[in-house]
């Protein structure tokens, strides 16, 4: 009878063991990333948006994303040819570094037919090294806050009008007398919680673009 016993526990735990490998196996690895904040600061000034992408291909690289794979910086232009963000980042989804998928598409991420479609908060939306960038809760002793993020865009990701200067001059200018539209990555602080068009920046250079709660960082997004 104990023979009998300890036969059918044997195999109901090779039973359960197949199962956690299929199960394994059907889950497979989590999806590449296609979605970052950069670790990387700076100014307003990226050198247009063919710069801002750059960096975003480089930093992806330099953390084993393949060549293949291209990079856009979610930034808006103004002006006779302005540029949407919203328009240059792909059709999704988009995941982080561990894998999350922060949205599914263009209109999720933007909450076109429904608000809050995305996953963008604090713990998601990491650099490209997986790590978590300083916000305005949670950050270490001594850390800045780093939520404001660069995007010169409305809420829907589209070009704000070129009446004020909402972009740095479109990417070129780190002049205190420059602005740009911020968004928080961390969904937090102020009135405004808004993940790509919280509210203005103080100006384009570093002193200012720290005084709301920045360091010139970008997201980027794979587009394919």
């Amino acid at each position: 009878m104990k023979r009998k016993q300890i036969i059918l526990a044997a195999g109901a735990v090779s039973v359960l063991c197949a199962g956690a490998v299929l199960a394994a196996q059907q889950q497979g690895p989590p999806p590449p990333m296609t979605f970052f904040v950069t670790s990387e600061t700076g100014t307003g000034n990226l050198g247009g948006l063919a710069g801002s992408d750059a960096r975003c291909q480089r930093l992806a690289q330099a953390a084993g994303s393949p060549a293949t794979r291209t990079w856009h910086a979610y930034l808006s232009t103004q002006g006779a040819n302005a540029v949407n963000a919203r328009d240059r980042i792909g059709a999704g989804p988009w995941h982080n570094k561990n894998g999350v998928q922060i949205a599914a598409n263009v209109a999720d991420l933007h909450g076109d037919v429904q608000r809050d479609r995305n996953y963008m908060v604090a713990d998601s939306a990491l650099d490209e090294n997986g790590q978590m960038v300083p916000g305005r809760l949670g950050r270490a002793e001594g850390q800045a806050n780093e939520h404001d993020i660069l995007t010169g865009s409305d809420s829907l990701g589209r070009a704000l009008p070129a009446e004020m200067d909402a972009t740095c001059n479109n990417w070129t200018s780190d002049s205190p007398m420059a602005r740009a539209m911020l968004g928080h990555f961390d969904r937090s602080g102020g009135g405004n919680t808004s993940w790509n068009s919280a509210h203005m920046s103080a100006g384009c250079d570093v002193p200012l673009l720290a005084r709301t709660g920045g360091a010139g960082r970008l997201y980027c997004f794979a587009i394919n």
